[in-house]
This record gives structure tokens, sequence and C-alpha cells, in this order.
């Protein structure tokens, strides 16, 4: 598995540095800063997901990168602006300064709208897919996935959770939001490159869906658990502003119990694939065991 991810992230980052050429001229500042943000490393966790899904019905391996690249740099955009000192104020992602702190606040406010919009044009451009109605509903499957009603939504709803006692309810409602339908894109991505069936993509979606409260469950729990060197950035911080989490409602030991059951659950949901989607299996048991 580790070999797996980390061939696809070579192949994301090659494709990433071949999609954002450095540039001569004033615009050069915000070049170097969209660079430093997306080649500075990181799981590739959405690629991946994009590229082991892509590979189950058949698309061409160029065609799928460069969705991975797209989604990857859209993802980076939302790290980007999350860290400013209007979100949650953060000095380190991956291990290395927040793009704030390597460059300003400036840079990194028009380096993550310029990931944003080079996101979309490369789901555009004929290069991606040669049916064009697959290239629109790329771009509409991601604008629904990272706009008001997605990720940007849930952002919106995690800044006004500081201030409000949360349930169950709420709480999974925010993380589908912010997390888990961007997950949900990365998957279903493959299969609308493949063309592939309703029930086909039922599974996919269903599959997407268990993995991307899996993965915020986890998240919680290292927030709590984790190593802040190991995961190459501060831990503790929803503790200290007091938020809502899966693991402050539930408590360690059952939140970890809810993600493995996830897990299982995404698990299952691939069974008409065979072993096709083995990488997918892999990679859902890769999220319960993440240390950052």
């Amino acid at each position: 598995m580790k070999e797996a991810m980390a061939s696809a992230a070579a192949a994301v980052n090659a494709e990433m540095d071949r999609l954002l050429p450095m540039v001569d001229g004033p615009e050069s500042r915000l070049f170097e800063a969209m660079r430093y943000s997306t080649l500075a490393g990181g799981k590739r966790l959405r690629p991946f997901l994009v590229t082991s899904t892509a590979r189950i019905f058949g698309v061409s391996p160029s065609s799928a990168i460069r969705v991975a690249a797209s989604v990857e740099m859209l993802h980076t955009y939302s790290l980007i602006h999350d860290d400013l000192p209007a979100m949650d104020d953060d000095d380190l992602r991956r291990g290395m300064p927040t793009c704030h702190r390597k460059f300003d606040e400036a840079t990194a406010i028009l380096a993550g709208d310029a990931l944003l919009t080079r996101a979309f044009e490369i789901l555009a451009e004929p290069e991606t897919h040669a049916d064009p109605a697959v290239r629109c509903e790329l771009v509409l499957l991601l604008g629904r996935a990272s706009g008001a009603h997605g990720m940007v939504g849930g952002q919106m709803f995690d800044l006004a959770a500081k201030d409000e006692e949360m349930d169950m309810h709420a709480v999974t409602r925010l993380q589908q939001m912010k997390t888990g339908r961007l997950i949900g894109y990365s998957c279903e991505a493959g299969a609308v490159l493949g063309k592939a069936p309703r029930q086909a993509r039922a599974h996919v979606q269903a599959y997407a869906h268990d993995l991307g409260l899996a993965f915020q469950i986890v998240d919680d729990l290292l927030d709590v658990e984790g190593d802040a060197a190991e995961m190459g950035k501060a831990a503790g911080k929803d503790a200290d502003a007091g938020k809502a989490t899966f693991v402050s409602l539930l408590g360690v030991e059952r939140a970890r119990a809810q993600a493995s059951m996830l897990v299982d659950q995404a698990v299952s949901r691939l069974e008409s694939f065979d072993e096709k989607a083995d990488l997918l299996r892999d990679v859902a048991k890769f999220v319960l065991e993440r240390r950052n």
C-alpha cells in the first residue's frame, strides 16, 4: 500500500509540476507560492482515490492523473486559506511554514484563488477527456463538492460552531460538508471518467461516504492522541478551542470503534468490483491506521 501511494504521489507531483510551470514577471511570486504549497508533500489521498477508482473503470492514466492533479490543487487551496489568521491561524503545514508565513497573507490568498481556478481550468481542457459531457460533469460535481453546499459551506459551519453546542447530527453534517464531499468527488470522478453505469457509481458513492466519515473521526483522534512532529502540524487545537468533535462527543474508544465500523462498511460496498477494487480496500484500512 505504501509503495502504491508513493508511486501515485510521485506521478501527481510530476503532473502538478508540469501544469504549474514557473513564469517570469510580476506574477512570478504568485506561481512560487502556488508551487510551494502544492509540491510540499502530503499523503495525496484524494488523488490516489481518483486514480484507483479510475483504474476500476478502465480510464486512461493520462486522463486520471490530470483529474487527480486538479483535485489536489483544489484541496491545497483550501488548506492555504484554512491556515490563514482569519481562519485556523496555523504556522505549520506538513512540517513546513504555512503559505502566509513563508510569503505573506495577500500572496497566500491569491495563491489559493489561483489554485482554485486552475483546478477547474484543467477539468475543462480537452486533454482531460475527449467527451465534453464528461468534462462538464466533472466541473459540475467538483463545484458542488467544494462550494457553499460542500467544503466551503462546511468551513463556514466550522467557524460558526466555535460559539455553539453541537450534537452528533450537527458534527456529522459539518464534517460531511467540510471533508467528506471532496473525498466523495475524488472517488466518483474516476467513475465519471469511465462512464460507469448508475449502479456502479452508487457503490462508489456509498464507499466514499463511509470513508469520508472514518477519515474525519481518525483526524479527530489524531488531534487528541497524535504527535505534532509526526503530523507536521499542531495537535490539540480542537480541544483548546472547545470545539465539538466525534471524540469529544463519543470518547476515544467509541470514536475508534465507530471509525473501524465505517471502514468495514466501506470495504463491503466494493464487493461487486472483485479484485479490481483491492487498492480502494487497502486505502480504507490505511485511513484507519494513519498517524498523520
